[in-house]
Order: structure tokens, then sequence, then C-alpha cells
């Protein structure tokens, strides 16, 4: 008698992962995604350049992981960044680790890799459906799915699903999946923004004329953290790697308290003394915005977010806005903007191999469940490390 079908509801990296885990192990393993071909959001993030995972060191690398790094130091430990590029590399895909200590293929592309993982999986017998969307279980325990040609009902020996979080759900995480889960008694963290941008309240002549630009380097700050980078501005407020990678406090803080102000250094290496200086020259017959284009070696979207945002027109309260601007943030991005998406399946509803405990046979893996982390490799990493290991269980408990 042939053996059950293990069953993969979701074609991102973590999905992607597990059936590769059980199909090398002698599986036969079938993959659904509601999407018309796998890996959209995948080849999304590889456009301007595939940051695959980063080469710090383990026990840092864990520890971007946050609040969740103890659920994911296992994972990681098993399958972490050095294994991660050895994969890639066994796909004949090199790697190189950039300035940043990013890690890129040698391509800095999402498509050449997407295309040899798939040649392996269907080498390994892998069956890939699309267009079939997940709606749950019937009663009898089959998994449900609405395709081309109307409800299939399929029954699993086992089922990975890895269905991504709720950011751009264009591309197929819509988060559709939590009432269903909830339904069954599986507790759901709210779904939020992660790794997303934030709103502020520009003036019309400031958000018309500089959307679109950047402040250069500057150093940002909020609650004993730093981080650099640019800022980008958008016409409601400000984006960019250095905002991402404080995004996750910058939103608690406004969902607890109300408010979340971010300090911007504008010229972090100025000294304030150096720019106190800077700014203690004569002004004379000049405006206050061609005394500061003299005085400061500014990009102009910077001057402009500086007299946006600080009334100061004396040298000792532009010094200090120079150096300490600050920006009253007033509400994330939505959800469907974000790089990714925090909260999900409650990491206390699965057991240590992630299989559902209200639903033996049933595992969760990637962004679906309840962890987040910051862009530069981190995200991409933890789907890969959860999707082989709800893989590995699968294939053992088949």
């Amino acid at each position: 008698m042939s053996p059950r079908p293990a069953i993969v509801v979701g074609a991102g990296p973590a999905g992607l992962m597990a059936a590769e885990a059980m199909a090398g192990r002698g599986r036969a393993v079938e993959v659904f995604d509601a999407m018309p071909s796998p890996g959209r959001k995948f080849l999304l993030a590889g456009k301007g350049g595939l940051n695959l995972t980063h080469s710090e060191p383990l026990e840092r690398f864990t520890a971007r992981y946050g609040a969740a790094a103890g659920f994911m130091a296992p994972l990681l430990a098993e399958f972490g960044p050095e294994q991660l590029r050895a994969w890639a590399e066994g796909l004949g895909v090199e790697t190189f680790v950039g300035s940043s200590g990013r890690v890129f293929p040698a391509g800095m592309k999402a498509a050449p890799l997407l295309r040899a993982w798939i040649r392996r999986l269907r080498g390994l017998g892998v069956v890939l459906h699309t267009r079939r969307r997940w709606l749950g279980w019937d009663g009898d325990g089959r998994l449900r799915f609405a395709g081309p040609e109307g409800e299939e009902r399929i029954a699993a020996g086992a089922c990975v699903l890895a269905l991504g979080g709720a950011s751009w759900p264009n591309l197929g995480s819509d988060g559709g999946w939590a009432p269903i889960l909830a339904e069954q008694g599986i507790g759901i963290a709210p779904l939020r923004p992660a790794n997303c941008g934030f709103d502020l309240d520009w003036s019309p002549a400031f958000a018309g004329r500089f959307a679109g630009g950047r402040t250069g380097t500057v150093d940002l700050s909020f609650g004993g953290v730093r981080r650099r980078g640019e800022i980008s501005i958008t016409a409601t407020g400000i984006e960019g790697g250095a905002v991402y990678g404080l995004s996750a406090s910058l939103r608690d803080a406004l969902a607890t308290t109300g408010e979340a102000v971010l300090r911007i250094d504008l010229m972090p290496d100025w000294s304030p003394e150096r720019v106190a200086a800077a700014l203690a020259r004569p002004r004379g017959s000049r405006s206050l915005s061609t005394f500061l284009k003299k005085a400061l070696p500014l990009p102009p979207t910077a001057l402009a977010l500086l007299r946006e945002m600080s009334p100061a027109t004396d040298a000792k309260g532009l010094a200090d806005a120079v150096k300490a601007l600050p920006l009253a943030l007033r509400r994330p991005r939505p959800l469907a903007e974000a790089i990714s998406t925090a909260g999900g399946v409650a990491l206390a509803e699965v057991d240590g191999n992630l299989m559902l405990r209200r639903r033996p046979g049933t595992f969760a893996a990637g962004e679906m469940l309840d962890w987040e982390a910051p862009t530069g490799g981190y995200l991409l990493t933890g789907c890969f490390a959860s999707g082989r290991r709800a893989g590995l269980a699968a294939a053992a408990l088949l």
C-alpha cells in the first residue's frame, strides 16, 4: 500500500525547505500554494539584491530574534548561516559576504537560486500544485483547498503549514490562515507590521517637495538603541533600513503609550562641539537657509528635515537639533506595506519539532509563527531553519 502523502501548504522558503527535508528522506510530498507560481515574495525580496543571511557569529546572530531567541536557537544551531550558505552552494549558487557582513548570492538575484531549487525538488519527486487556496479542515480531518475546478479534499499523513505572515498580501501572504487556526482553539498573537515605515505629520510643502528624498547617513536612537543608515522621506513619513532596525520597539511603544519620539543625529561623524562651532559663526545678512547650507555639509533633504522638525533659529538650539532631532511618530505604516509580520501562531502552541499541540501531525513553520527579526538575512534564515525542522519532524512521523 502506498504511503499517505505528506502535504506542505505554502511555497515560500519555509514551505519549500520543509518539502525538501521530507522528500530527501524518501517521503512522497505535494506542495499546495494559492499563487500561480512559487516563491513570489522570495523573488521580490531578491529584486534589489537577495540578502540571504548574515556572517556574524551565531550567538550574536541568534540574539537578533529578540524575545524569540531562545525558541529559535536550536533551529539555528542545526541550520544557521553557515549551513544555509553551503545549501545554496550545493544548488550551484556561490555566495559572498558584503562589506556590512550580509551574505548575498554571487549574482545578487533570487531567481537563479529559486529555479535551481525547483529543479532539485522535482528531481526528488515533489509535486507542486498552484492556485490552491487552503480553507482548513473538513469534519474528517482532511485538508480543504479551493482550486480552479472547485474544492478539493485531501487526507495527509503529515502536513506542514508554511503560509507566511500578512505583509504584501498580493504576493500570497495575507494572514487568511489566522482565523482558521483560531477556530481550532490555537492561540494566535495579533498580526502586526514589522520592519516597517512610520507616519508623521509633515507640512504639505515639505511632503510635496521632499517625498522620495534621502537624508544621507544618520544615526537613529530610541530606547537606548542606536542604528546607523539612511532615512527615506515618504509622502506620509519615513522608512529605510535604520528605521526598520528600530521598528519593533517603536511600534510597541506607540501601541502601549501612544507615543514614540525617534531622535536623529543628522551629522554622526561630527562631534557636538564641531557642530556648535560651525553654527556659532556670524550669519551676517544671510538668510537662515543660506547660512545653514554654508555652515553644514548636509544633503538638501536633511537640511529640509531640520527646518521642518525644529523651530530653533539660534546657534545652540540648531546645534542641539542637528545632533538629536526629535521626530514624533504617529503610527506604523499598514501591515500590508510592511516587509514582514510580527505575531502569529503562539510559540507555546507548538512543540520542539514545531508540531501543533492541538492538531498532532500538523506542523507550522516560517513567518506564520510568532517571531520577528530585523532585515539583514535574519528573516530568511529563520524561515529556512524552521521549515527544515518541521519537514524533518514530519518525515519522521510518517
